[in-house]
């Protein structure tokens, strides 16, 4: 039996709900990955990674059912969170739902035009076993969001997306008494320090790079290298991205596939136009085919070039060399977003870069949006290992453009910035 419309069961028989979502995921995991390739453009191997994620994730909540036990849901009965979701994903969005649910919140879950068939499917699988309690919406975004903001039975909004139409409802929703939690975009810096293992270096810079095309808000964009370390840097990296695998992405052993947004394609080509003529150097690509962005690297990048402010969103990394430590830690700072930041190097002086640059370890108040910190710092740590456990366990978002929160508490209209979990924001304490 499945919740009805004004009733949530509790904490156990929630968990025991995503055990069942988690068997299905198992059970139609190959059926699962040919739709997200055909839907997102991502590879087999992209999205047969992003399955078998999910359904671990899915099983750490377990670890978190202490934790939800003691918090009661923003939602009252007949409420429900409004969830907007981006387009550069399929199974790790199982992840943002369920948290939201797990603390008893019903939900209305919006996915991204393009990946209308993952939705389907998604709800496919949802509605024989959360029945109404988690509901999909086929609305176009404009009018979810805006029917979210004028419904007294949604105490919440969550959305994932940019900071340009995020910020648009500022005043609609300090007006609404609504709370709002962002997820933005990144700009995300990736520093190599003297001492630093190069190999291991570039290895990750190759991977977190290249998955997806670059097509995630955690996937670096701007790389500085010591200088003294920058030839030997670049010439691995240089190796790295040469040697990937280009092609269809239905081909288990393509390793990148095409570029799923117009808009990003435009960005990219306006972005090599004008580091070129602001003095870069395209070493490796440049080609763009259709949708399909070759592997690039640009040298003698600065800081008034647009690939090294705004977002790239693609498979381009633009890099830029220093002299000192701390011209290190103030070109990381000098930019609007402040999600995530990579430091490679000898171990106490990567951690020194890194406490610099970190923000506070949850999300808080803030009097104004904070620039040149982090929500969250890797240091000679993989992406794959730093990230484990993202939206579950380990609060993730960040600062200035990157994500906020707003939300009306005693009649006075705040901000919070830092890393955070959709479950303790939709949740307070009992």
């Amino acid at each position: 039996m499945v919740e009805g419309i004004k009733k949530m069961v509790g904490i156990e028989e929630r968990r025991e709900r995503v055990h069942r979502l988690r068997a299905e995921i198992k059970k139609k995991r190959d059926e699962l990955i040919s739709i997200a390739v055909r839907d997102t453009g991502f590879t087999y191997r992209e999205c047969s990674i992003e399955v078998d994620i999910n359904l671990k994730n899915l099983k750490s909540f377990d670890e978190m059912i202490s934790t939800f036990a003691t918090r009661r849901p923003l939602c009252s009965p007949g409420q429900e969170v409004a969830l907007i979701l981006p387009y550069n994903g399929s199974a790790w969005l199982n992840t943002a739902i369920v948290s939201i649910y797990l603390v008893g919140n019903r939900v209305r879950v919006k996915f991204a035009s393009r990946g209308s068939d993952i939705a389907s499917f998604t709800e496919s699988l949802y509605k024989p076993i959360f029945g109404d309690a988690i509901r999909f919406d086929y609305a176009d975004g404009k009018t979810f969001i805006e029917h979210a903001i004028g419904d007294p039975q949604t105490p919440a909004i969550c959305l994932f997306g940019t900071d340009a139409y995020a910020g648009r409802y500022r005043e609609t929703i300090k007006h609404s008494g609504k709370k709002f939690v962002f997820e933005g975009p990144g700009k995300d810096p990736f520093i190599v320090l003297p001492g630093a293992d190069l190999m291991a270096a570039a290895r990750e810079l190759a991977e977190s790079k290249y998955i997806y095309a670059g097509q995630t808000c955690t996937a670096p964009e701007r790389v500085y290298l010591h200088e003294s370390i920058h030839q030997e840097f670049v010439q691995r990296f240089v190796e790295l991205s040469r040697s990937l695998k280009l092609g269809n992405p239905e081909d288990p052993a393509t390793q990148m596939g095409p570029v799923a947004s117009p808009r990003a394609i435009a960005n990219i080509k306006a972005q090599l136009e004008d580091a070129e003529a602001r003095g870069g150097r395209i070493i490796l690509g440049g080609q763009i085919e259709g949708n399909l962005v070759h592997p690039t690297v640009v040298v003698n990048a600065s800081h008034d070039m647009l690939g090294m402010q705004d977002e790239t969103f693609g498979p381009v990394s633009f890099i830029q060399s220093f002299s000192t430590t701390e011209e290190a830690i103030r070109l990381a700072r000098d930019n609007r977003y402040g999600l995530r930041a990579a430091i490679y190097g000898e171990e106490q002086e990567a951690l020194k870069v890194g406490e610099k640059l970190v923000g506070e370890a949850y999300c808080h108040p803030v009097e104004e949006m904070q620039f040149g910190v982090f929500g969250t710092i890797a240091v000679n740590q993989p992406r794959s290992e730093s990230w484990q456990g993202a939206f579950v366990g380990k609060p993730v978002g960040g600062y200035g453009h990157s994500g906020w929160i707003w939300e009306t508490i005693h009649e006075e209209f705040i901000l919070k910035q830092g890393a955070k979990l959709l479950s303790i924001e939709t949740s307070v304490e009992a």
